[in-house]
């Protein structure tokens, strides 16, 4: 770069050491990331900053994964002919390799013995992971839409209650499936419908692969959500037994109840029928 002496200039940095205006922390947010972390126990329970560290460390997979999944029903939408099925099975594949860590996360939870976690669990009532909005939202993206959690949850903010309201308005990973079936020619119209097209794509692998590959991708999504709940009922019922959450829910009884869940029982149904 020239200036108007003639002279040469250096090229203008603003990043790293040379620039000194936008760093790794100030970029991260650093400061106000690792300020995050405020114990209620008095005295400091050891433990306690471990249990606040993974649950914010799943709130920010579960942002990502609204972000990827919301991306990839988007792309569905968008139908096959236009050409984005590709990135929709891109997107989901990301979802799945993120969701094995948040299985894989259980882990270290399940290094404080139930003995730590009492020193603190009092402090946290009314508070609950059932209170986890985004993770409600990722079911309800996911197609386990269920209007009654925003009826029996007091504890929204307006702004969470709309958030959850808009959830149950938008289309559902499910609907867009149905709208890339729709796109290449095969009916989607009713669950049998449905099940009957299923059944062509499954037996004409060459003409349908791109629509066999996002079923499976749905597939493995559901799987591995069932899985997470199902080492996440484990790691409660090691921790505290058959106690009621300190949000008031019923426990692992609850948690329990959730485990039949399923996303796409149409495509768990092609196996028998294939």
């Amino acid at each position: 770069m020239s200036g108007d002496d003639g002279q040469t200039t250096e090229s203008f940095v603003s990043f790293g050491e040379q620039g000194a205006q936008l760093t790794y922390g100030s970029y991260l947010r650093l400061p106000d990331l690792l300020d995050s972390q405020h114990l209620e126990s008095d005295p400091p329970a050891h433990d306690e900053l471990l249990f606040i560290t993974i649950h914010q460390v799943y709130e920010l997979w579960f942002k990502q994964l609204l972000h990827e999944v919301t991306a990839a029903r988007d792309a569905m939408l968008a139908g096959a002919e236009g050409g984005r099925l590709w990135w929709a099975q891109h997107l989901l594949a990301r979802v799945h390799v993120i969701e094995r860590v948040l299985v894989q996360q259980v882990d270290v939870l399940e290094t404080m013995t139930p003995q730590d976690f009492l020193e603190f669990r009092q402090r946290l009532a009314p508070a609950s992971g059932f209170q986890s909005v985004q993770f409600r939202e990722l079911e309800f993206l996911s197609g386990a839409k269920d209007p009654s959690y925003v009826r029996r949850f007091r504890g929204l903010t307006e702004a969470e209650e709309e958030r959850l309201a808009e959830r149950l308005e938008e289309p559902t990973l499910w609907d867009a499936f149905l709208a890339v079936l729709r796109s290449v020619g095969l009916p989607a119209g009713s669950d049998e419908e449905v099940s009957a097209s299923m059944r062509t794509v499954a037996h004409d692998r060459d003409q349908h692969a791109a629509v066999w590959a996002l079923a499976e991708a749905l597939l493995q999504h559901d799987e591995l959500a069932a899985s997470w709940r199902a080492r996440h009922v484990v790691m409660v019922e090691r921790m505290i037994g058959s106690k009621s959450g300190t949000g008031g829910s019923s426990g692992s009884t609850y948690l329990r109840s959730r485990l039949p869940l399923q996303y796409y029982p149409l495509l768990w149904d092609l196996r028998s029928e294939l």
